[in-house]
């Protein structure tokens, strides 16, 4: 089991981010393998024919062959830096990894994975990480581009509500329905199944990643120099993949028009103008307008968390989208 030591000063630096590029390897991995890896049926169906024409890259054998199950190489997919983090930020810094932990995790990984001659050449070149960015960019675009919106807010409202029990409360709350493998105890955070080890977080605190594709498992950095983390599934990332994003029912639509009835169903936890705006892939103002509507009418109701005003459903935002 491994544990994370936990300082005085760790609470008060433990941050949340997201990382699109995790989530688009855990995706490759569905898609191109045999099994679904907890990606249901009908979006694999939806995907895999897209993701076809990448098939004979070998890169996409020296991704595989960078991968273990219970480990994988992380200049491929660093800890993310920030909530806003971008798929073009993670690709900047996969082009700036440093040559010699690059290749330190290269060569520990082709002694331990079964890999094709076409991989080991891909994963030799000097250009390889050029070559893997390439080749993440444009499997991006394809599997991903389209969902990260929806897919971006669910992780937001995730980090909205841990966050919140994390000042309210402390690690016990925030950490409280996390995963079942990961739980506080006597001050320290153990991760079951990983190793019998302590790793000091020594005041810098602790890096918590959201995810839709790591459902229903866990992800752990604990190595150095990288900043210690898990990855998580994001709270309602079950819901979603298995039913899909959300519609707005057709009574409702009638009443109050589409677009205002889809903003209501999407409020069932609580969302800024520019998270539902991304989500939706409408424009800020008239997010705002809608809400403005809603909000008089009593069906929504907002307040300030940190530098952001989310709205959320009033009881009566409740009937209305139910």
């Amino acid at each position: 089991m491994l544990r994370f030591v936990v300082g005085a000063e760790d609470l008060l630096r433990t941050r949340f981010a997201l990382s699109p590029v995790f989530e688009l390897l855990n995706l490759i991995r569905a898609v191109s393998g045999p099994h679904g890896r907890g990606v249901p049926a009908s979006w694999l169906a939806r995907l895999r024919p897209r993701f076809e024409p990448l098939r004979a890259d070998p890169v996409l054998d020296a991704i595989h062959a960078l991968h273990l199950a219970t480990s994988g190489a992380t200049f491929i997919c660093p800890p993310p830096r920030r909530i806003g983090q971008t798929i073009e930020d993670d690709l900047a810094a996969l082009r700036a990894a440093p040559a010699p932990l690059v290749r330190e995790e290269i060569d520990y990984y082709l002694a331990r994975s079964p890999s094709s001659a076409a991989a080991r050449e891909v994963l030799a070149a000097p250009d390889v990480l050029d070559r893997l960015a390439d080749f993440l960019a444009a499997a991006w675009s394809i599997l991903l581009a389209d969902d990260w919106p929806r897919l971006r807010l669910l992780c937001e409202r995730d980090v909205v509500h841990r966050s919140g029990e994390l000042s309210r409360a402390g690690w016990e709350a925030a950490l409280s329905g996390l995963h079942p493998k990961v739980r506080w105890l006597d001050g320290g955070i153990d991760l079951v199944g990983r190793g019998g080890r302590a790793a000091v977080l020594g005041g810098a605190g602790l890096l918590l990643i959201p995810s839709v594709f790591i459902w229903p498992e866990i992800a752990v950095f604990a190595d150095e120099p990288w900043p210690k983390a898990i990855v998580y599934p994001a709270r309602g990332v079950a819901t979603l993949l298995e039913q899909g994003p959300p519609e707005a029912p057709e009574h409702l639509a009638a009443l109050i028009g589409r677009s205002r009835a889809l903003i209501l169903v999407m409020l069932a936890d609580p969302a800024s103008t520019s998270q539902l705006a991304r989500a939706l892939g409408m424009a800020v103002g008239t997010v705002g307008d809608h809400l403005g509507v809603l909000l008089r009418a009593g069906a929504v109701e907002r307040a300030r968390t940190g530098r952001s005003v989310l709205y959320r459903r009033t009881p009566l935002g409740d009937q209305l989208a139910g």
